[in-house]
């Protein structure tokens, strides 16, 4: 799940309304209010918003309960 709050917000930052982020998702406004509310989205959509709403640290969004956002042990155990 995603941080529905802070995703709404940095839509307000960017002046996007849902009716205007759907338009620029190519999805209905219904199913973006939907994807909201359950704060669930596929990984190209959230590609998308991380491009369409210039989100610099989309880990604090999208994936905040998977990982730390501190970086990642590169080379350990590989």
């Amino acid at each position: 799940m995603i941080l529905v709050n802070e995703l709404r917000g940095r839509m307000a930052v960017k002046n996007y309304t849902q009716r205007k982020l759907a338009k620029a998702l190519k999805i209905s406004e219904k199913t973006l209010s939907l994807k909201l509310k359950n704060g669930v989205f596929g990984s190209d959509e959230i590609d998308e918003l991380i491009n369409i709403l210039d989100i610099k640290n989309p880990c604090t969004i999208f994936f905040a309960q998977i990982v730390t956002c501190e970086g990642t042990n590169k080379g350990e155990g590989a």
